[in-house]
């Protein structure tokens, strides 16, 4: 039995997220079923990310345990020769038995593009949010630097129950502008659900002038989702890179040993559980 590690991209316009529910087609689904009929064996992927619906993704991870003697790095191209096309495997290995993506330190950056401009553009629609409005870039990057480092992010993120901690740390944050397209790039140790929605949204009122980038301290030492902006729309968002702090593949020999951890005893990933953090990370029985 071997552990496979995929990094996937995906346009998330028509799917209802990453995790498997009932109320409509996922990522997860499209690759279960794939990797299934491709390896011939009951295959389950577990995400790093659960992303939520609408969302994309460039560098999201999942792993999955397998049989299957097709070399690790071909099964990316065996894989892509099936998916549909808004799914695309961009790398595939083997990494030792005991490796979890959801159960390690990570560094994780989203990108989420703003059309700023008086007409939208129709090429741009499935991909960034149409703000018509004038925005003052200079002032939302000041306010960006206010998230940098560790706070409690309660008045940015949408409560779950299952959440009891909401202090994160964000390394990097930055609003870059080219013509019309606007880039908010932040990267952060981990994130909550809706967190870089609310984020950028609370950004995009000081660069109207709604709110001034001092108010984002306050906001935040509020810790009151009430007292932040509303929630902007899914579809301009990308999950853009996932960084594991420890190397998946370290510890693993090239010959696996039956006995071993990288034999059968392996076994499959488990889900253990809901994911504790989850910016745009759907959650079980979201609508889309």
């Amino acid at each position: 039995m071997k552990r496979i590690l995929m990094t996937v991209a995906y346009d998330g316009t028509a799917y209802c997220g990453w995790q498997m529910q009932p109320n409509g087609q996922t990522v997860e689904e499209v690759l279960d079923s794939h990797l299934s009929r491709l390896l011939k064996e009951d295959v389950h992927v577990i995400g790093a990310s659960r992303t939520d619906s609408g969302v994309h993704a460039r560098g999201n991870v999942c792993v999955f345990d397998t049989e299957t003697r097709i070399p690790p790095d071909k099964i990316a191209f065996a894989l892509n020769q099936s998916l549909p096309e808004d799914i695309r495997i961009q790398e595939s290995r083997r990494v030792r038995a005991d490796f979890h993506p959801r159960h390690c330190s990570t560094v994780k950056t989203y990108k989420y593009r703003i059309w700023n401009s008086r007409h939208g553009m129709p090429t741009e629609r499935l991909t960034s949010y149409f703000v018509f409005t004038p925005l003052d870039t200079d002032k939302m990057r000041e306010a960006a630097k206010r998230f940098l480092g560790t706070h409690d992010f309660a008045s940015f993120c949408t409560p779950q129950p299952q959440v009891t901690d909401t202090v994160r740390t964000l390394y990097d944050f930055t609003v870059e502008r080219d013509g019309d397209l606007l880039t908010f790039t932040v990267t952060g140790s981990g994130f909550l659900y809706h967190m870089v929605r609310i984020l950028v949204g609370t950004l995009l009122q000081v660069g109207r002038g709604m709110i001034a980038p001092e108010d984002v301290s306050r906001i935040l030492e509020a810790r009151d989702r009430h007292a932040a902006p509303a929630m902007i729309p899914a579809r301009g968002l990308t999950l853009w890179e996932i960084r594991f702090a420890e190397d998946p593949a370290e510890g693993l020999t090239s010959e696996p040993d039956e006995n071993g951890p990288d034999g059968p005893k392996a076994g499959r990933p488990e889900e253990n559980g809901p994911d504790p953090e989850a910016a745009e990370e759907d959650q079980s029985l979201k609508k889309a």
